[in-house]
């Protein structure tokens, strides 16, 4: 190659740089401004029920009666998906979850437990920098601002397919001796580890004058499989009921507040909820196979009012999806002025399986 050849290469090599910079930073521009709100991360409805990854700027949108916004690349789009709402809305979500485990596992492949655990380490010292030697979290379950110090990570547990989780412990800034072990949920996008989610294992109580460890309920779901996968069944397992639930906890989230919005069907009002966890036993509905799911959210700003939501998990392709959420307990003052749940609902009718 000549030496002009080689400054025209440079030169050409440079201009698609700074062109493909200019696209990513466009794309990125458009992903920030997406609505909370908007499902599939801001990609094409239509073009996911037709078996497409199309991102979008969410500039063309439909909401349903749940609030939920569905984005769409072109009014075109639009006229198509809304000829048939329900179907194509099955598909697109049958196609997101096609690849959601398959996917995961392959990229695991990439990654270790010990790169996992140096992705928490380096996402603890970043917020021990940021906060005078303090890891700061809010207890989802009552509300409480916690003040922790790092002392190890414990272990990590890997799920081909589900992610890795390290298991760190912490202790208590004021009080050494109550000690917390903290899960951390970590899977690959975009082809680097991030930080899905994060949960109290096991916390202090104190027996008898002395600090101890137990176990919270409920536990992540994490914690049910073995520690590593143990093979593909025919028949769903209840920990994958569970995963797929708290999958979409994770996804409704709002990035910038942490808490998830469920519009309450018979106030009108927009709940702004904090997710303790999900419970078991998982059930399967005899009459249709659906799976079912209890969680606990605590309401955003209260140590005490607590809401009962049901997630309904349907197989699409053998995999798992949330097709329905609905709101099963709403907390209620009596007149002591402590909080309880009323159901709105009963299952009297309906015939369940247990799923173990």
């Amino acid at each position: 190659m000549t030496k002009y050849n080689a400054f025209g290469w440079v030169a050409v090599l440079c201009t698609a740089a700074a062109l493909s910079s200019a696209i990513l930073g466009a794309r990125a521009a458009e992903t920030a401004a997406l609505p909370p709100e908007a499902q599939f991360g801001g990609q094409c409805t239509q073009g996911l029920a037709e078996g497409q990854h199309v991102m979008t700027g969410c500039k063309t949108t439909w909401i349903d009666k749940d609030g939920k916004t569905y984005c769409f690349s072109s009014e075109g789009a639009k006229k198509t998906f809304l000829q048939n709402p329900t179907e194509n809305l099955r598909r697109a979500q049958e196609f997101v979850a096609a690849g959601s485990v398959e996917s995961t596992e392959k990229a695991m492949q990439e990654f270790t437990g010990s790169d996992a655990e140096t992705v928490v380490k380096d996402f603890i010292a970043a917020k021990l920098k940021a906060n005078n030697g303090i890891f700061p979290f809010e207890d989802p379950l009552n509300g409480e601002h916690l003040k922790l110090n790092y002392d190890d990570v414990d272990f990590t547990r890997t799920i081909d397919g589900y992610g890795f989780f390290p298991d760190v412990k912490f202790h208590d800034s004021a009080d050494a001796q109550k000690k917390y072990l903290v899960d951390f949920w970590v899977i690959p996008q975009s082809g680097k580890l991030q930080v899905q989610e994060i949960r109290i294992y096991k916390e202090p109580l104190k027996v008898e004058g002395s600090w101890t460890t137990i176990a919270r309920q409920p536990i992540p779901w994490w914690w049910i499989p073995a520690s590593e996968h143990p093979g593909h069944l025919a028949t769903k397992r209840g920990w994958e009921v569970m995963s797929a639930v708290e999958e979409s906890v994770v996804e409704r989230r709002d990035p910038k507040q942490g808490t998830v919005k469920v519009k309450d069907p018979v106030t009108g009002e927009t709940l702004e909820l904090d997710f303790v966890g999900t419970h078991q036993p998982v059930r399967r509905l005899q009459q249709d196979g659906r799976f079912f799911a209890c969680t606990d959210f605590r309401k955003a700003g209260t140590t005490d009012q607590f809401y009962d939501l049901d997630f309904w998990v349907n197989e699409h392709g053998g995999k798992l999806t949330v097709d329905e959420i609905r709101v099963h307990k709403v907390p209620v003052k009596q007149e002591d002025g402590t909080w309880v749940q009323k159901s709105r609902y009963n299952f009297d009718d309906l015939k369940f399986d247990v799923v173990p």
